[in-house]
């Protein structure tokens, strides 16, 4: 297939150095890992627009993505084979704007919809609050919304889906200027509500400060910190640390062209750190343009994590959803009809393929 060869040209075509990097490693061969990450697939953004790294929401810029997005799930299940999904929404849509109490019962049928759209599919589906570790510019835990008020947050979502074993809780998108131990005291609190409800085998995602970076995530403490985060009964089965790297020039997801393919400044580093520790991570946050600066770069970041997976579970690429085409979105991963953008097609479904 053309979608094939063109992907792993952009591996084979890679430098020496970022090649030896994404397919070794000294304490192990690669025949005793297996070939391919467990999980692949894409964010389907929607209930998050709005949102501001503030914690923010302008909820008149939410899209609903019940419809069209479980159109979207069913051609990348269909179509790319991909068995994940990332689901965020605001804190706010869920509430409606009401700090506290019981979630809006017709926000949260809306954002259920799209749960079971995914559900339906077969795939795994994460329930991601979308954030910033925030409400209108207060830290959780720090001045702003009470513990006690994000554990009835979650408390809540894992009551409604301790029964679906293929949702998966993304705790928080992307923390930042934070103080790392008081939040990762507010995550062991969410993981044991979470548990106590009787969600006891979904997995549960754990993210660090600074935008939960893969290549921050030791190095800022957030990491060491977060071993210490544990279920109930003392284990740490399926807590999983959450990462986020784009490939542009300043890490922001912002920019149509790549520079780097995060493996010697992020995933190799972060790659011995989990081995060391025996645990493992998912990246649920790439992305760039559709350019082939990207599909070089985009390729051998993933093939890293195919090569490392006993220790990165998979990825989802940022964004399909809501992003109308009027809209221009330079890291648009939306479909037209059953036919993929060029990242999508190159690398994000390509490898996942090959």
């Amino acid at each position: 297939m053309k979608i094939l060869s063109t992907a792993l040209a952009a591996i084979l075509f890679a430098s020496p150095g970022a090649l030896s990097a994404a397919l070794t490693d000294s304490s192990e061969s690669l025949s005793q890992r297996a070939t391919k990450v467990r999980f692949a697939g894409v964010n389907i953004a929607g209930y998050d627009f709005g949102m501001v790294i503030t914690g923010t929401q302008d909820l008149t810029q939410v899209v609903d993505e019940a419809s069209d997005g479980t159109t979207q799930m069913k051609h990348f299940v269909n179509n790319d084979k991909f068995n994940l999904f990332r689901l965020p929404t605001g804190w706010q849509f869920l509430a409606n704007n009401v700090l506290g109490g019981t979630l809006n019962s017709a926000n949260l049928a809306r954002y259920d919809a799209l749960v079971q759209g995914c559900l339906a599919t077969g795939a795994f589906c994460i329930v991601d609050i979308h954030n910033y570790a925030r409400w209108n510019g207060g830290i959780i835990g720090q001045g702003g919304p009470t513990d006690d008020q994000f554990v009835s947050l979650w408390t809540q979502l894992a009551t409604k889906y301790k029964s679906q074993s293929r949702v998966v809780f993304g705790v928080m998108n992307e923390p930042h200027d934070l103080v790392l131990s008081t939040w990762v005291a507010t995550v062991q609190k969410v993981v044991t509500a979470i548990r106590n409800t009787g969600a006891t085998s979904q997995m549960i995602l754990l993210p660090g400060t600074d935008f939960t970076s893969a290549g921050d995530f030791v190095t800022n403490g957030s990491g060491p910190a977060l071993l210490a985060v544990k279920n109930p009964d003392g284990t740490t089965t399926n807590l999983i640390f959450d990462v986020h790297k784009y490939l542009d020039s300043d890490n922001s997801g912002t920019h149509t062209e790549c520079v780097t393919n995060n493996i010697d400044d992020a995933f190799a580093p972060l790659a011995t750190w989990l081995r060391t520790n025996g645990r493992q991570a998912l990246l649920s946050e790439t992305g760039g343009g559709n350019v082939q600066s990207c599909a070089t770069f985009m390729c051998q970041e993933l093939a890293f994590l195919n090569a490392n997976s006993d220790v990165y579970l998979g990825y989802t690429g940022w964004s399909a959803g809501g992003f109308a085409p009027s809209w221009d979105y330079n890291l648009t991963e939306v479909p037209t009809g059953n036919t993929d953008t060029f990242l999508v097609q190159q690398c994000i479904a390509g490898l996942w393929l090959a």
